[in-house]
């Protein structure tokens, strides 16, 4: 059993710090998955609780989960609306150029028998959005602050490559996945209003790994707990299609 954080927590709504290398999905491969962890996660309610959006197995941090089928509703529509505040931390494996910008490039899925499916830019694909903004530099590498203003399928691995010159480092889809265990993606952070209550606000400290880089990230505290085993990536469709991000 993974002794998750619990980043907020209240009747209708709990945010998990997902761990890096847990799908939420069971892979086709079979392997561990949320799934096997939700029933642990009702806490004395009487339903598990159900993830409103998606993460990809790689990426680690804030995940929102619904505890009853009105408050998934309300949370799913907030999502579709774009009324959901997201803040990403990624590693660029290169020097990017500027310090902040908006990526506008509509994504499209395609799919072949040698590399299975990824997602590449398309001007008839789904648009998507992505407000960037840099936060450190090192040799050969930049932090990156994601705000993604739509939630597409690898929407800012996809971004990162096709709009900041370069793939997020470990990807081993859209970069040569050298350099790192696992695709450096974290949720940062997540904000969602409802009305006529407080909003769900989370933060999830910064991953060990990402810590281990010695990036200064003013804001974030650091990781404590041991991170989850990240599995061998099993090619380039090991990641579950629906995944955002």
């Amino acid at each position: 059993m993974i002794d998750f954080s619990i980043l907020f927590e209240d009747g209708e709504a709990l945010v998990i710090d997902k761990p890096a290398g847990l799908p939420l999905d069971r892979p086709r491969a079979g392997g561990p998955a949320l799934e096997d962890h939700l029933d642990a996660l009702r806490f004395g309610f009487q339903r598990e609780p159900f993830p409103v959006h998606r993460l990809d197995r790689d990426t680690s941090g804030c995940l929102l989960l619904a505890r009853n089928p009105k408050a998934l509703k309300r949370f799913s529509a907030a999502f579709e609306a774009r009324e959901v505040d997201k803040v990403y931390l990624g590693v660029v494996a290169g020097d990017v150029t500027g310090e902040s910008g908006t990526i506008d490039l509509a994504l499209s899925k395609i799919s072949s028998a040698e590399k299975g499916w990824r997602m590449i830019p398309a001007k008839k694909g789904k648009p998507a959005i992505t407000h960037w903004k840099v936060i450190d530099r090192k040799p050969g590498l930049t932090m990156v602050e994601f705000r993604p203003e739509t939630g597409r399928t690898h929407q800012i691995r996809i971004h990162a490559l096709a709009g900041l010159g370069s793939a997020l480092l470990g990807d081993p889809v859209y970069g040569d996945g050298t350099g790192a265990r696992r695709t450096m993606l974290h949720a940062a952070a997540l904000t969602i209003q409802r009305a006529g209550k407080d909003p769900i606000t989370a933060v999830a400290p910064l991953p060990m790994d990402f810590d281990a880089l010695g990036f200064d990230v003013p804001g974030f505290a650091r990781e404590e707990l041991e991170a989850f085993a990240v599995p061998a990536w099993e090619g380039p469709d090991a990641a579950e299609p629906g995944e955002e991000e």
